[in-house]
């Protein structure tokens, strides 16, 4: 099919020019749907930067910025996103989703390969595509070398000027027994270390360039580290260091002696998990976007938002393993046992007096966690699913969020949330059951942090940290709901005929040799809009009953498929595996198929 052309409001890293296929005939272009809060969003920029400079002469990256939260489309905040990922390709904003419609796109991340004659020619959805990418892009070359339609050289990315700041969009921090106070400095991929002022720069662990080597304190270097938790006493002598670092871009944890500046790596593999036991020794367990850590005395260890596959696991670092504690990787809100429960995007972390609460960011919401008999049960406070957020106080059942990354329990046991999105900070009391504001105006608060005397907010967009006054008054807003915008697959009541396209890339074939290659879950929000056909399976076209006594509903999709070389001497498998939550709206009119593509022409 012809590539529609790119419409949106606003282009970044162009140098104020606006770009079009017409115009960049003769290149291959890459286009990459995203989202900012979208940690698979994050994963796939990681994995496109080796084929941009392996394929740069002839390859064009734009991404199109589609957002799912209000926040996202706002034009600071694609700004701040663009330069806190180190995102260096062209960037259209599509705040109406304009272009994401016209591509027919239904999920965050996808991309889409042009072309050099302006033509579709491969779709992939999800993330761990690179080697397919890799070798679609290897054959197009070829084609279009022979046929005299490549054009190669020049670039069309400018860089943006980038202000120097001390802290560079930090996330979380922590404060020491000696009231000292330690940052995760984001986007100077360093650990930065405060006087008990808050102001004063006593030290840094990391050097301040992307990367993951263990050291000295001015040798190691991190990959965009987010959450800090620091050890109790006694684990620390044992373990030989202080502080352990959710190393969120490496997936790893690591650890800093804080008496040495020593870093360490001390679970992780620097590999992302995608499929496979999710516990064992903890430097051979592949862990993915670890966001925010805690120690809970509940579990003996630390508490892991591992936000990569929307489950939390436990980090014992006395016996160097990592075990799953909640969580099935399947992104939703759904309560209930631990191991089946459904978390979305895990971001923060606190610890109460019998429960650790966390906030869920893409289902904007506060959740906690506690022991029940011989497990744990999961339960919410705010939030009610994917797509509903906004800032409104109130009794919890109705009151409403934005993205929320950070979490801290305060002295009279009410909770603090950063309400990201919402650039405010917000009131949860367990014993009343109501949410209020306590500020508002702030830039992107990341992390909440207690000191001796009151509360830091840890303000990543505006790169400091803010004293916050939890004594105030707080204030009661009474704004709107917001959904996400996504238009919904209008789907007709009865029989539907399903199926997720995936085609292995060129020099790849699905292997059943040891058992199936493809695995697909469906399930849907509210359950019952499916009358038949939840659950998992090994096929991907699947027959769906759907109810007709629902209005609208979504469908959510898991679908995994493993392919391996064909002609190698060693022949490598990879799998590749994507989450859909489909809005649908059910009309006697609508569709009686639905289609999604993971990989493959989609043709």
């Amino acid at each position: 099919m012809r590539a529609p052309e790119l419409t949106g409001d606003r282009w970044l890293n162009t140098g104020g020019k606006r770009l079009s296929l017409a115009g960049l005939r003769g290149k291959i272009v890459l286009l990459d749907f995203w989202t900012s809060g979208c940690v698979n969003c994050l994963h796939v920029l990681d994995e496109l930067r080796p084929l941009e400079r392996e394929f740069a002469d002839v390859l064009v990256t734009i991404g199109v910025h589609s957002p799912k939260f209000l926040h996202e489309g706002e034009a600071a905040a694609i700004e701040a996103a663009v330069e806190r990922y180190g995102v260096h390709h062209p960037v259209l904003n599509d705040p109406d989703l304009r272009t994401w419609s016209a591509y027919a796109v239904k999920a965050w991340p996808t991309l889409v390969v042009v072309d050099p004659e302006g033509y579709v020619v491969h779709v992939a959805a999800g993330e761990g595509h690179a080697e397919a990418l890799r070798r679609v892009l290897t054959e197009v070359v070829a084609t279009h070398e022979e046929k005299g339609t490549l054009r190669q050289g020049g670039s069309v990315y400018v860089a943006p000027e980038v202000e120097e700041t001390e802290l560079r969009f930090p996330s979380k921090a922590v404060v020491t027994a000696e009231g000292r106070v330690l940052v995760a400095d984001t986007g100077n991929h360093s650990i930065a270390e405060f006087a008990s002022d808050a102001e004063t720069l006593v030290r840094r662990f990391g050097r301040g360039e992307r990367g993951r080597a263990d050291g000295a304190f001015d040798v190691a270097t991190f990959a965009e580290p987010s959450g800090l938790a620091l050890l109790p006493d006694r684990v620390a002598e044992q373990v030989g260091y202080h502080l352990v670092v959710a190393d969120t871009a490496n997936h790893l944890l690591r650890g800093v002696d804080l008496r040495t500046g020593g870093v360490t790596t001390v679970a992780g593999t620097g590999r992302q998990w995608r499929d496979g036991e999710p516990g064992g020794k903890a430097l051979d367990v592949d862990l993915t976007s670890p966001w925010d850590v805690r120690w809970w005395d509940a579990v003996e260890g630390v508490v892991v938002a591992m936000a990569g596959n929307h489950t939390l696991s436990v980090f014992d670092p006395v016996e160097g393993t990592v075990r799953r504690l909640a969580g099935t990787t399947v992104e939703g809100l759904r309560d209930g046992p631990a191991g089946e429960a459904f978390f979305a995007q895990t971001s923060g972390l606190a610890v109460g007096r019998d429960r650790l609460w966390l906030v869920d960011a893409e289902t904007s919401s506060l959740r906690w966690i506690e022991p029940a008999g011989d497990g744990f049960t999961v339960y919410t406070a705010v939030g009610t699913d994917l797509f509903s957020f906004g800032h409104r106080d109130g009794k919890a059942a109705s009151a409403l969020l934005q993205h929320p990354l950070g979490v801290s329990v305060l002295g009279d046991g009410t909770l603090a949330v950063a309400d990201t999105y919402n650039g405010a900070i917000r009131r949860y009391d367990p014993a009343t059951g109501e949410v209020s504001t306590l500020a508002t105006g702030l830039a992107e608060p990341s992390g909440l942090v207690r000191t001796d005397t009151d509360v830091l907010v840890v303000e990543s967009a505006a790169h400091r940290l803010r004293p916050l006054d939890s004594r105030t008054e707080p204030d009661r807003v009474e704004g709107e709901a917001h959904a996400v915008r996504r238009p919904p697959t209008v789907l007709a009541p009865g029989r539907l005929d399903f199926a997720v396209a995936f085609v292995p890339p060129p020099g790849e074939k699905l292997d059943d040799r040891f058992g199936p290659s493809t695995r697909l879950e469906v399930s849907a929000s509210p359950p019952g809009l499916l009358a038949e056909g939840a659950g998992s399976g090994t096929d991907l076209t699947r027959t769906l009953q759907l109810a007709d006594d629902y209005a609208e509903g979504v469908l959510q999709i898991v679908a995994q498929a493993a392919s391996c070389d064909t002609d190698a001497e060693h022949p490598a498998c990879r799998v590749t595996r994507q989450d859909w939550g489909v809005p649908v709206r059910i009309d006697r009119n609508g569709e009686a198929t639905l289609r999604l593509v993971m990989a493959g022409d989609p043709a």
